[in-house]
């Protein structure tokens, strides 16, 4: 595939709304997230928990300077998410600790805390023991705070516009793109990934093949999601979609359209994007030749995913934005507050405020790469 074939436009949502411009991230406190756990810690167990905030340091970054001062090996330290080094972040690591340390409880946990104090500047919230490890993807998602400077327009008049389309995203939601950081410059990634599928060229770095190869299927379900959008089917369930409940994660194929469909406007389930491969739950009836029209521009053959050794999976097709809120900031600024699940991307929220682009759009997204 060369670059020059590769279309990473994709379309708004709120088209019918004028946006505001501006910028994004001028400084580090104009982009703030804060982890959302999958559980509490449970106050016992071996692994000492550490809930901090950081800036100007990436996650990797932190587990290397806390291996250090503690005397651990990198691989020892735990954490559920990527946080971005340009940014205030608040996230929760873990650290191993021994018999003796643990036994000595509060005491234990205070001279630890002391220690990564004396020596890391960061803010410490709270330490807690658990059972096990943090691992990659323990965690519901992301909090996000993030100012917009540099307004095209009047505030107040910036502020009207937001809230028009505030009300939309809140009615309809938001196709649950990839963004733009995914692919590359030019959509380079993308090019990579497919001449890997196509045995056009080789990788021996495991993590960047399968990254590789993952940024042509964002590429792909990205398409897919255009394309319910610009066909009038974002708002409307087909038969033999595979739909997903927001409350419980259950999936399920769409039978009764009518009955569905009625939980889908009350957004209680939403249709799921097909992250090609040999092993993913594959639509039905309408719902699969939507996604086989898909597979058919790319022109690949059925046998890649599986000689590629790529399984695939299903992503929410929809993000909801219950909590969404938005207020004038200091300096003719505006401020977002809204929270979203693991593996969405905040540019895609921020895209149809701003109506920039996501290739001119500033890469400030966390955990995008988990699913």
């Amino acid at each position: 595939m060369l670059e020059s074939t590769i279309d990473l436009t994709l379309p708004y949502l709120t088209a019918a709304h004028p946006g505001i411009g501006g910028q994004l991230r001028t400084v580090l406190d104009h982009f703030v997230v804060e982890e959302l756990p999958l559980y509490e810690p449970a106050d016992e167990g071996q692994h000492l928990y550490i809930n901090l905030t950081k800036s100007g340091i990436t996650t990797k970054e932190l587990q290397g300077t806390l291996a250090r001062a503690l005397g651990l090996h990198p691989n020892e330290i735990g954490f559920a998410g990527l946080k971005d080094k340009y940014a205030r972040t608040t996230q929760t690591m873990s650290l191993p600790v021994t018999h003796q340390v643990a036994q000595q409880g509060d005491q234990g946990v205070a001279q630890i805390v002391a220690q990564i104090s004396e020596q890391i500047p960061v803010t410490i919230h709270w330490a807690r023991y658990h059972r096990n490890k943090l691992k990659l993807g323990h965690l519901l998602g992301n909090r996000f705070q993030i100012t917009v400077s540099d307004l095209a327009l009047p505030t107040q008049e910036a502020l009207q516009r937001a809230e028009a389309i505030a009300i939309d995203l809140r009615r309809r939601g938001l196709p649950n793109f990839f963004g733009a950081q995914r692919f590359g410059h030019g959509g380079a990634n993308v090019g990579k990934g497919l001449a890997l599928l196509q045995e056009q060229r080789r990788e021996r770095n495991p993590w960047l093949r399968k990254f590789l190869i993952s940024s042509y299927q964002s590429y792909l379900c990205n398409r897919y999601l255009a394309r319910r959008l610009t066909t009038g089917t974002f708002d409307q369930l087909l038969v033999g979609d595979v739909a997903k409940k927001y409350a419980t994660g259950g999936m399920f194929d769409v039978v009764d359209v009518i009955a569905e469909q009625a939980r889908y406007v009350a957004q209680e389930i939403s249709f799921t994007a097909p992250l090609f491969g040999s092993k993913m739950w594959v639509a039905k009836d309408e719902a699969a030749a939507f996604e086989n029209g898909i597979l058919a521009e790319a022109d690949l053959p059925d046998t890649v995913w599986q000689r590629a050794k790529v399984e695939g999976t299903r992503r929410l097709g929809r993000l909801l934005l219950p909590d969404l809120q938005i207020e004038q900031g200091a300096n003719d600024q505006l401020v977002f507050r809204f929270s979203l699940p693991k593996g969405a991307f905040a540019t895609i929220v921020l895209r149809e405020f701003m109506k920039i682009d996501l290739p001119d759009a500033q890469q400030i997204d966390s955990d995008a790469d988990l699913e």
